[in-house]
């Protein structure tokens, strides 16, 4: 009698997607964080904040670089690049955290000091 090995079939993008909602949530709800607005995709969780200042809660939970984006029409959005936690596996799930801001609104300096470009 011999064993074959089992082959495991590759994750679906569904639950890649599930996934990585499901760690976004977790870290949300770990650090009490705003997230008005919440989509997962396979390769990273966009979440879509209403106001500049709530990117610093986030940046300060997780670090990260903040990329702020041409300015159309009197604004930009700034785009904070940064990811969940390590977990058990050893991996991360990349979270894109996004807030518009109008052109001469008031920003934190803990946010323009991790702006990269």
């Amino acid at each position: 009698m011999s064993a074959q090995p089992i082959e495991h079939t590759p994750p679906t993008t569904y639950a890649i997607t599930s996934d990585n909602r499901l760690a976004v949530q977790v870290v949300i709800d770990g650090f009490a964080l705003p997230a008005p607005t919440l989509v997962a995709r396979p390769d990273a969780v966009h979440i879509t904040l209403a106001d500049v200042d709530d990117l610093a809660q986030w940046l300060y939970a997780l670090g990260g670089e903040v990329r702020r984006g041409i300015e159309i029409s009197g604004a930009s959005l700034w785009t904070l690049h940064t990811e969940t936690p390590v977990r058990l596996d050893g991996s991360t799930v990349a979270i894109r955290v996004h807030a518009p801001v109008v052109s001469g609104e008031d920003i934190l300096a803990e946010i323009h000091g991790a702006v990269t470009k």
